[in-house]
């Protein structure tokens, strides 16, 4: 849930987790209920009857229920809400993206990278593509039967306890049954990065990092869906305040992220004094963005793969930078820093956070358009019933997956954005083709990705057309072509 903006696409560049449905989902799935039409919780040992919203006149809590009329009144509100927050959200996205960044020529990998460069990038993609889309096809698949069977309900009706903790276990578990199916892709993965000298990891690091993400991702996931049930509990049109709830907790979790949860992944160090760090801090004092730190994260007891990101916004807002990249030249990591720079300067995480939370809010109230058809085919009573849970982690991973390419082409806008910045900046393209170059070639960057694979995982332009922009930008600045 938080946004961050990355120098390098590890979809394309390897960054020891390479962000391909492969490795690590973006958002974990559940599962459906158990095709009855009442059931019999307990709740504090007490026996309790759990009716269909509507049914015999009124709700789980005993209050009166909507006739068919009212549930079609409120959905048809929902729908309006739904469509109104939509155009708001397309309005912002299409405001804050620079669409048009800098023409350039068409990419040519052979001029910059030699024949057998290209040829072991083919050969990552190649080994990486299968795990890759098996990991889809499951993701797929396994959203697919909570959504559209009773499996989940079946599983998570065996757990006894209150409805909050029932909930939350129910979360546990259906996170733990997709890891478990996904966790043989993993290694799989892993295995590849290893023998292509990406990942430097033991498999006891691996699993540690692995189990670190998942725990975040559960747990954010439980305060939501606890919140969510909660509200739905209380209040008819619940989707109001859950919108509402959704925003703001992607705000807050996107403010907090650097300083509450990358520490669990990896050590922040100051970077020390000297040329580097002198020359960084001038750098952003002349570029007009107020930056205190720069952060050296230890990338390098995981991963060979440089990299450089900004993340948070406010007073949590960082640049950090990988250990490996520090070993590059001094000029290509102030070029590095540079592109960073602009996404601080243009507000980026904030923007994106602030899309992202359009966007949980949208989920939220679609959450509620829809649930109605997803009930019945799940066989949970309503949504406030615990074994929902599963049902609302399928439909948000299909949203996850129906919004990725969307999400990645703002992105790779973005990227081309910041990178316009950083050679206005330094006003040294050579440089910045050179850094390029070492990235890709050390990341082992698909040079050539096909369509599929650009609109599914590419967040970045590929690194030819990141070097065409460059050389367009040498034209028309007068400067010497690199």
């Amino acid at each position: 849930m938080s946004e961050r903006r990355d120098t390098d696409d590890a979809s394309q560049a390897g960054d020891g987790e390479a962000a391909t449905a492969a490795d690590e989902p973006t958002v974990p799935m559940t599962h459906p209920d158990d095709g009855i039409r009442s059931g019999t919780a307990v709740e504090g040992g007490v026996r309790v009857e759990e009716r269909i919203d509507g049914q015999d006149g009124e709700d789980a809590k005993g209050r009166p229920a909507a006739d068919g009329s009212g549930e079609s009144r409120l959905r048809r509100q929902a729908g309006i809400a739904l469509v109104l927050l939509g155009l708001v959200i397309v309005a912002v996205a299409g405001f804050t993206t620079p669409w048009r960044v800098l023409a350039s020529g068409p990419p040519d990998p052979a001029r910059d990278f030699t024949a057998a460069q290209i040829a072991r990038a083919q050969a990552f993609d190649a080994a990486t593509s299968l795990p890759s889309y098996l990991s889809l096809g499951l993701t797929i698949i396994f959203a697919g039967l909570l959504v559209a069977t009773p499996f989940g309900a079946k599983v998570l009706g065996r757990l006894k306890g209150p409805w909050w903790v029932r909930v939350m276990l129910g979360v546990v578990v259906i996170t733990a049954i997709v890891e478990a199916v996904r966790w043989p892709l993993g290694i799989w993965f892993e295995t590849i990065l290893r023998d292509y000298g990406l990942s430097i990891q033991d498999w006891g690091s691996w699993t540690g990092d692995r189990l670190k993400n998942l725990g975040v991702e559960a747990f954010l996931l439980a305060v939501m869906l606890l919140a969510l049930v909660a509200l739905a509990r209380k209040v008819r049109r619940w989707w109001i305040p859950a919108a509402i709830g959704a925003f703001v907790l992607t705000v807050a979790t996107s403010f907090i992220y650097p300083v509450v949860f990358e520490p669990l992944f990896n050590d922040f160090t100051t970077m020390r004094q000297g040329p580097l760090r002198t020359n960084l801090l001038a750098m952003a004092e002349r570029d007009g963005v107020p930056v205190e730190d720069v952060l050296v994260a230890d990338a390098s007891r995981r991963t060979t793969a440089l990299n450089a990101y900004v993340s948070g916004f406010g007073a949590t807002r960082r640049i950090v930078v990988y250990d490996t990249l520090l070993k590059a030249p001094q000029q290509e990591v102030e070029l590095v820093v540079a592109h960073e720079l602009g996404h601080a300067k243009d507000n980026d995480v904030l923007y994106g956070t602030l899309v992202g939370a359009l966007g949980a809010a949208f989920g939220a109230i679609a959450l509620f358009v829809v649930f109605g058809a997803v009930r019945r085919r799940t066989g949970v009573t309503s949504i406030t019933d615990p074994r929902a849970v599963g049902a609302v982690m399928g439909l948000m991973t299909f949203g996850s997956l129906l919004l990725g390419p969307a999400q990645n082409l703002i992105s790779r806008n973005i990227e081309a954005r910041a990178d316009l910045h950083a050679l206005d900046l330094t006003r040294d393209p050579a440089t910045f083709v050179a850094m390029q170059k070492r990235l890709a070639v050390t990341n082992i960057s698909d040079l050539s990705p096909d369509e599929v694979e650009y609109v599914l995982y590419a967040s970045h332009p590929s690194s030819p057309e990141r070097i065409a922009m460059a050389r367009s930008w040498a034209k028309l600045n007068g400067v010497p072509e690199p």
